[in-house]
């Protein structure tokens, strides 16, 4: 089988919608009484599929989110055999502080059902090591229980090393006697978070989860809209944050929270985020954070039960 590996491109969407979608054998949505129902696929509204994986699960979300990612908001790779979709490939470029430093963060790795160890996902994986070469990055990171066959497929050239450990934990939101300046800020360039740390909510990398929440691509989605998502620029004695909150899908008093900051995670910064999420109306917060910065959350802190190890590949010259 003659394979090209190359830049995705708009014209792919169909069959990268088509390999994200084969996993799954049944679609459902909630019924107005509120149960779960199965229902074709061409009968579920946009958001409905998307309810399903996120963006790929439609073409017509997936041609958005690609444009996005084509402009600059990413690397999607995707893997072409006579002229047939096989393979995709999604990465990000971000400049963190220690343990991440300068990295490439493998966040999709998906293979046509069909095609699976056939050495497709290896090809992929080879193409986005040498592109973190050529952006002079300093490792490569993906999530030790990642989507797809990512950390397997990356095993099977490189030897992977846990760097960092991620834990969820919520607090309630409260009042709290601190002075704080929140506005919200509107501007997604991903150049105002180079060199910055995410300390709240790094689910997968701080650049994904930026082009994920930051930039207002989804707008033109009713439900996508009414799901409040509030973007801020925060300064709390003296430490300068961004901010997104997003609203709970299932529990609208309360929100997940996400945080980048120039230095490290500050009691006062913690207490700022508590005051207005209560003001705001909420009553929970949701905030995975590493180990070494639990303590800064507080006696309140309660954990959940959600642990995500990162893990890294040392990139040599």
């Amino acid at each position: 089988m003659s394979l090209e590996v190359r830049e995705a491109r708009l014209d792919d969407i169909r069959g990268i919608s088509a390999i994200f979608r084969a996993p799954i054998n049944v679609w459902q949505r909630l019924n107005a009484r509120g149960y779960v129902e199965d229902v074709g696929y061409d009968g579920l509204t946009l958001y409905e599929r998307w309810l399903h994986g996120g963006p790929w699960m439609s073409v017509e979300t997936g041609a958005v989110f690609l444009n996005h990612l084509l402009l600059g908001g990413g690397i999607a790779l995707v893997a072409v055999s006579d002229g047939l979709i096989q393979g995709y490939a999604e990465a990000y470029h971000s400049v963190e502080t220690a343990p991440f430093h300068s990295h490439l963060h493998l966040a999709h790795l998906v293979v046509d059902p069909a095609q699976i160890d056939t050495g497709i996902e290896v090809v992929l994986t080879d193409a986005l090591i040498e592109q973190a070469r050529r952006l002079k990055c300093r490792q490569i990171t993906v999530l030790r229980s990642g989507p797809g066959s990512v950390a397997e497929a990356v095993r099977e050239r490189v030897e992977l090393k846990d760097i960092a450990c991620l834990q969820r934990y919520t607090l309630a939101a409260r009042q709290g006697q601190v002075f704080y300046r929140a506005v919200e800020h509107l501007n997604d360039n991903p150049e105002q978070i180079r060199g910055w740390l995410m300390p709240i909510g790094r689910l997968t990398s701080a650049r994904q989860q930026w082009e994920m929440l930051w930039p207002s691509i989804w707008n033109t989605i009713p439900e996508m809209v009414a799901r409040r998502t509030h973007r801020l620029k925060v300064s709390a004695a003296g430490q300068e944050a961004f901010l997104c909150l997003q609203q709970q899908l299932y529990d609208p008093r309360s929100a997940d929270v996400y945080c980048w900051t120039a230095k490290s995670l500050t009691p006062q910064l913690v207490s700022a985020i508590r005051d207005w999420a209560h003001r705001e109306g909420y009553r929970n917060l949701s905030l995975p954070i590493f180990e070494e910065t639990i303590p800064t959350l507080g006696a309140e802190a309660e954990e959940v039960g959600y642990t995500q190890n990162v893990c890294a590949v040392a990139l040599g010259k």
